[in-house]
């Protein structure tokens, strides 16, 4: 009975020694099992997003669905409506209330002229507020008419969390989108052969009344940083400091966005930080070749294993719906990881419509779904009429 107290105190003093040792040499119980919530990135912004441009899948996010003001990134989607509604030959003469505009300016004054190509300049590398309500007026006939143009256009473009009040981005109720859908309009305006120009100049020259004037790019890391080629920059009290960065090194194209930074140093440095990762993590793949290989050897093996009943035919013929994206920027580690889970009728009861859909296929990469793809029959199966019974019948007669 002694020994077995003794041996319960030693083991109970041996397990608060290694307690006690843990805490003090600072090494945390179960240190090898990583906290499944843990940022995979120290990102000091409070919204932040990496976006694969090839596939249109996040790569990475933090807060990235969140709705939030995001000043004047805001240009973005003004430049869109701009670029499909006006030429940039057209003139502007600039109205008291284009040139009474707060904020960043371009420096525009009441009458002055100046044509909406400059004004686009104006707008996406000087920032200027000015500039973005002289071609709101121009191009929409108010600041009403044109954030009503860029509410269509955002639900055009499936944009189901982004509503525009003003053409500049400085904060107002009912001004906010998310990093998501940001990082969809800087994809869709990089699109825009014109729009990708303007971004990706450091320095232009543009003419207000006929006179020369020189303009410099507020993104700081075009040039400097590797790969770079716009998009832009903001700054306002509700949406602290943004910016919205195309990149692209060999296949990888990425858009970044930052939203609420405090200081442009820790815009620039996050911004960085989500440049670096991409480039570290992940490899461009052809996923559709990869899923179209796939497909075809799981169809090999199971077309011929759904029966017909009643059909002219007995076999049915299946396709694969289009995957609407060729490449996809997957994580380094995951590329050998990519699986399909097909799911199919295997019983038909005739007539079958040509193009009915009959399963899916999940596509997966290390058991995570990130596509949903039908199966549909190609071709049309009849129902057997008396005539083709009839003529199944005399075939099995034995003369």
């Amino acid at each position: 009975m002694l020994k077995q107290i003794r041996h319960i105190f030693l083991t109970k003093l041996i397990v608060l020694l290694l307690i006690l040792v843990t805490i003090f040499i600072n090494i945390p119980v179960l240190s090898l099992a990583k906290d499944e919530d843990e940022e995979e990135i120290d990102i000091t912004s409070r919204i932040a997003l990496i976006y694969d441009r090839a596939s249109g899948k996040i790569l990475y996010e933090k807060n990235g669905n969140k709705q939030t003001p995001m000043a004047s990134t805001t240009k973005v989607m003004t430049a869109i409506v701009v670029l499909e509604n006006a030429k940039l030959t057209d003139t502007v003469t600039i109205t008291s209330k284009a040139a009474s505009m707060g904020g960043s300016r371009l420096g525009l004054k009441k009458n002055d002229k100046i044509t909406v190509n400059d004004l686009l300049y104006g707008l996406m590398l000087r920032s200027g507020n000015d500039a973005a309500v002289a071609l709101a007026i121009h191009v929409g006939g108010s600041i009403e008419g044109f954030a009503d143009m860029m509410n269509e256009k955002a639900l055009e473009m499936g944009l189901t969390n982004s509503h525009f009040v003003v053409p500049h981005g400085l904060d107002n109720e009912g001004h906010y989108t998310t990093a998501y859908e940001l990082a969809k309009m800087a994809d869709y305006a990089l699109k825009m052969d014109k729009f990708k120009e303007i971004v990706g100049t450091k320095v232009a020259t543009i003419y207000i009344n006929g006179y020369a004037k020189q303009i410099n790019n507020t993104n700081n890391l075009l040039g400097s940083v590797s790969g770079v080629y716009g998009v832009k920059t903001g700054f306002t009290n509700g949406a602290g400091r943004c910016l919205v960065t195309a990149c692209k090194r060999d296949d990888l194209d990425i858009i970044t966005v930052i939203i609420g930074a405090d200081t442009n140093n820790i815009r620039s440095k996050d911004t960085i930080k989500l440049i670096q990762y991409a480039y570290t993590e992940f490899e461009v793949i052809n996923i559709k070749e990869i899923i179209e290989e796939k497909f075809m050897e799981w169809k090999n093996i199971n077309e011929g294993r759904i029966y017909v009943n009643k059909g002219i035919e007995n076999k049915a013929k299946l396709y694969l719906d289009e995957l609407q994206y060729t490449k996809m920027a997957v994580k380094k580690e995951k590329k050998d990881k990519i699986d399909i889970l097909p799911t199919t009728i295997y019983y038909l009861e005739a007539p079958v419509k040509e193009n009915e859909i009959l399963g899916n296929v999940k596509i997966v990469i290390d058991n995570e779904v990130v596509e949903v793809l039908d199966i549909y029959l190609e071709e049309e199966i009849q129902k057997k009429d008396v005539l083709e019974y009839l003529k199944e019948f005399l075939l099995c007669l034995d003369f």
